[in-house]
């Protein structure tokens, strides 16, 4: 007979059994003594009764918290665990546990140990733990060991959440709650029918208890309002699992057909506190290992005139995480927010408009590899400053100028505002600053610019006064990381053979990440230092010529010169 092993609680057993089940070498409840008592239990694969059970910890004082596995989502590349528990740290200690498929001759069950890929606090009270995808022949159904005094508990009962279809997040605003969901809509830039979808609560017993009515959806948001007991008492929609359902026309039958997305998402306020007085302006971005850039990109916008940082990292794996700490002990204001969903900068981008909305003003949506110049001088707080008494204007648009490695064979030193100086003549496309309370309700966006609300209009900033030099096509060995993921919903990813002709492509390189004998070379029609030469002139060493960024200095060197 094929088993499973899995841990769990004497409280969620006497929820399936009977208590003289669990009596075992207990004997009676009183060994218990109130406490939490975690066993061992094997079960029967195909109809989950119970066989066998046995001690495996009493929590006494001191012990560290169960670590409840939560949820898991099967990722192209890796499987996300989801776990809930106040403290995890750094996760020393934990290993990825897979079962094999099969069995050997003697019945038993095989495992596989693999390290953990990383683990990252996702809010208050859930944490996220990213294991590899499994050996071949071994299930996906991937649990955790621990090596320490924490105990690991299953609560999934096995279940596997594929990324295709999932609600993976959940915000309340307002009298609303804003639910992100994954698979529901293929249209970039269209609202759905909300009469389609319906919001659900409170899962208990894998039913949920409360309903209420989408008032709009678009792309991956849909938005419902706040069953009334969750307006009165927003505390207590705090944590509560949520999902949509939406229903599918059926012409030959009576009823339409309604479909429930699994979920994962749980509501959440962000945290918010409300400032008294708003930043002017800030920033959003949605990054992938950029450690290298970033400090670069930070210091000189925040010379500009940005006075908060809201970045969402998008499962980095190198040093970005203390390069953000750092910055923001440096007083950059620099918050780091982990956002685990691949594919997703529009929807990031639209839950990065509500965190920003009670704490700023205007918010400007640009990549790390992008940044404003003001050709006859300026600051971003100025530019921002001449429309904030404008009752109208929601959204400035900014053009962007293309430039390429310029000649050059390796990442440079000082920075990528010193080091490329070469370009399209052309501009492509443009990024926007908005104003977070002019957006329509459905947060709908292309990652350009998003939809405004009704009254409001958007402004097109004139390339005299300010453009954005977009150092998209940079040295090879900075280029070629673009390969491995796109971060936005609609954009193929470059290994994809999609739409292949699309400006967000490079034009004739096709899908592999196959260096072109004169890449240094391409994307160069007009040589444009003028970024380069304020750069020089207003942030670097007046006695050295040293930029706080350049990569040649180790740290310490940084900081001194800083």
């Amino acid at each position: 007979m094929i088993t499973t092993t899995l841990l769990t609680t004497t409280n969620s057993l006497a929820n399936n059994h009977h208590e003289s089940d669990l009596a075992g070498e207990y004997r009676d409840r009183n060994v218990t003594n109130g406490r939490t008592v975690v066993v061992r239990v094997k079960l029967d694969s195909i109809n989950r009764e119970l066989l066998t059970w046995t001690l495996v910890k009493q929590a006494q004082p001191g012990d560290c918290t169960a670590l409840n596995i939560d949820a898991r989502v099967v990722f192209p590349d890796h499987i996300l665990v989801l776990l809930v528990s106040k403290n995890v740290g750094t996760g020393a200690g934990l290993e990825c546990v897979y079962t094999s498929n099969d069995t050997d001759y003697s019945g038993v069950v095989r495992e596989e140990l693999r390290d953990v890929l990383s683990v990252d606090e996702y809010n208050e009270i859930r944490w996220l733990v990213r294991c590899p995808l499994p050996p071949a022949n071994f299930s996906s159904v991937v649990t955790l060991r621990s090596q320490g005094a924490s105990v690991v508990v299953d609560k999934t009962e096995g279940w596997l959440n594929s990324w295709e279809n999932l609600a993976y997040e959940a915000v309340m605003d307002g009298n609303t709650v804003a639910v992100f969901v994954k698979g529901i809509s293929h249209r970039q830039g269209k609202e759905s029918d909300p009469n389609r979808f319906t919001c659900h609560f409170g899962l208990k017993n894998d039913e949920y208890m409360l309903t209420s009515k989408a008032v709009t959806a678009a792309q991956e948001v849909v938005r419902c309002v706040l069953p009334r007991s969750f307006e009165m008492h927003p505390e207590k929609a705090q944590g509560i699992q949520v999902t949509v359902s939406f229903q599918i026309p059926m012409p030959r039958r009576r009823n339409n057909l309604r479909i429930m997305v699994p979920s994962v998402a749980k509501i959440s306020s962000l945290g918010l506190e409300v400032k008294r007085t708003k930043h002017e302006l800030c920033v959003c971005t949605m990054l992938w290992n950029q450690a290298d850039s970033i400090s670069e990109w930070i210091t000189y916008h925040s010379w500009l005139g940005v006075e908060k940082w809201f970045i969402y990292d998008n499962n980095s794996d190198d040093d970005i995480q203390e390069v953000i700490k750092k910055l923001d002990r440096d007083g950059y204001n620099v918050s780091r927010h982990v956002w685990p969903w691949i594919k997703t900068q529009e929807a990031g981008f639209s839950h990065c408009a509500i965190r920003a909305r009670d704490e700023c003003n205007w918010v400007s949506f640009m990549d790390v590899d992008e940044f404003y110049y003001f050709p006859r001088g300026g600051s971003l707080r100025t530019l921002v400053s001449n429309y904030t008494s404008s009752s109208s204007t929601g959204e400035l648009r900014t053009s962007c100028h293309s430039f390429g490695p310029s000649g050059l064979r390796s990442p440079p030193n000082q920075g990528v505002t010193v080091g490329y100086t070469c370009r399209l003549q052309s501009p492509e496309r443009h990024k926007s600053i908005i104003r977070p309370d002019a957006l329509d309700t459905t947060l709908m966006n292309v990652v350009h610019h998003f939809q405004l609300k009704k009254g409001f209009r958007y402004n097109n900033v004139h390339q005299g006064t300010a453009v954005i030099n977009h150092y998209k096509y940079q040295v090879w060995e900075s280029f070629r990381a673009k390969f491995y993921r796109r971060v936005a919903t609609y954009v193929a990813d470059w290994q994809d053979n999609h739409n292949e002709g699309s400006r967000d492509r490079a034009p004739g390189l096709g899908t592999e990440a196959i260096e072109p004998p004169d890449w240094r070379l391409r994307f160069c029609e007009v040589r444009d230092t003028g970024l380069k030469d304020f750069v020089l002139g207003n942030l670097a060493d007046k006695s050295t010529g040293i930029l706080p960024w350049d990569r040649s200095l180790g740290h310490t060197d940084i900081q001194q010169i800083q």
